[in-house]
């Protein structure tokens, strides 16, 4: 249920999350904001990897991991006991959906692929992601985000010109293929609905990298030669004003994204009238985008000199208030501690059992008719009594014994 007491979108929807770090994490974390109860499955001793790999303090769950696992529970089972094996084979049969990101091939050495899945359950949907496709020539290649940007792609778009690629700030190699996947999810959910079966779902980080690309793509296709589409830095090609103009007082990230779309003309007049330089209009070498761009170095001249005496949130705030496409550059702590997105949500704050309080990512998707409050990432194995309890009916004694015996 959601905080207003009425179903939340995806109530009474179970999911056995075998997922770690965090693109599978990042599937499983959008389920759980949709509604879902999502039961992360952790292997007795330390449990996820990103719980203790990440942290900053012994002993205690790393930020890394609570922000991919809020809304989530834990329990742990010893995968590679008879009676462990047993137990998830158990809660499978309960499970609407189950999702897993080990390496190649450990889920189904473990006696789960998806033949044994669909034969315990089948209305059950299994979503595998992995770094690379299984019936590819590297199926069996081991991948994280930065190996799953370079071979789909986006290394080699982003960067300045004429020097090597850069990797992508963003993790878009593992959140991007866990939203894809998410996505996939609730698809096959629906059909679910009408055929009454579940299905198998696949994806490869790269492939995801790939689509990601679409737009580059779509230039490169264009060009009419042999030529490699060019990386350009923060430009937009074809494009003058697009890319960074630096702000007071000129800090590393005292930066603002100004852009005038080559669809809309209004907005190189709007800009031009908000930075005090109607003469701009009058130059004939600026008479059009083809032009502006030929001749960017007058464009960008001019607005870094008005850029340059004002905040980059001053920037904003005017240019972006006279119409015009403008971003001030927020880092990471401007974000986390930015009032707009407190107030919206998009910034909470949780009670962490071992951490306190602290400020953690929301889910940016908003829903008039489906609301869920925000909850702390688990504790391993903190859920064990609840879920074996609820979901296979054994009482706190038989938890107490599995957990003596090492099963849990």
């Amino acid at each position: 249920m959601d905080g207003n007491g009425t179903a939340a979108a995806l109530d009474g929807i179970k999911v056995l999350d075998f997922t770690q770090f965090e693109a599978g994490p990042s599937c499983t974390q959008a389920l759980a904001w949709f509604g879902a109860e999502v039961v992360k499955v952790e292997e007795p001793t330390r449990g996820e990897p990103g719980r203790w790999g990440f942290t900053n303090k012994q002993g205690v769950d790393s930020q890394y991991f609570i922000f991919y696992n809020t809304n989530k529970k834990s329990v742990t089972c010893n995968l590679k006991s008879p009676e462990g094996k047993a137990l998830i084979e158990d809660l499978v049969k309960h499970a609407d959906v189950v999702v897993e990101n080990m390496a190649p091939g450990t889920f189904a050495r473990l006696g789960f692929d998806w033949a044994r899945l669909r034969e315990l359950n089948p209305r059950l949907i299994f979503a595998q992601v992995k770094g690379f496709a299984a019936d590819g020539p590297h199926g069996d290649f081991l991948a994280f985000d930065m190996i799953a940007q370079a071979a789909g792609g986006t290394y080699a778009i982003n960067g300045m010109p004429n020097q090597p690629p850069v990797r992508p700030g963003p993790t878009i190699g593992d959140t991007g293929t866990g939203m894809l996947a998410a996505m996939g999810i609730l698809a096959a959910l629906f059909q679910r609905n009408v055929t009454g079966t579940g299905q198998h779902i696949e994806l490869a980080m790269r492939d995801a990298m790939v689509n990601y690309s679409r737009t580059s793509m779509s230039r490169q296709a264009a060009l009419e030669d042999d030529s490699l589409l060019p990386r350009i830095g923060n430009e937009v090609f074809g494009t003058a004003p697009g890319g960074l103009f630096p702000c007071k007082p000129g800090g590393l990230d005292d930066w603002a994204y100004v852009y005038t779309s080559r669809g809309n003309e209004e907005h190189w007049r709007r800009l031009c009238r908000a930075i005090g330089r109607e003469d701009l209009l009058e130059d004939e070498r600026l008479g059009n985008g083809v032009m502006r761009y030929e001749h960017k170095d007058i464009v960008n001249t001019a607005i870094s000199d008005w850029t340059s005496q004002r905040t980059k949130r001053e920037v904003m705030d005017i240019i972006g208030g006279a119409g015009v496409p403008c971003g001030a550059v927020l880092n990471m702590k401007e974000q986390l501690e930015d009032a707009d997105l407190h107030a919206r949500g998009i910034m909470a704050t949780i009670d962490h059992p071992q951490r306190g309080e602290m400020t953690v990512p929301a889910w940016p998707i908003k829903m008039s008719e489906s609301q869920v409050p925000i909850r702390s990432a688990p504790l391993h194995g903190g859920d064990n009594e609840e879920i074996y309890g609820d979901w296979l009916g054994l009482s706190a004694d038989e938890v107490a014994r599995m957990r003596t015996e090492n099963v849990i």
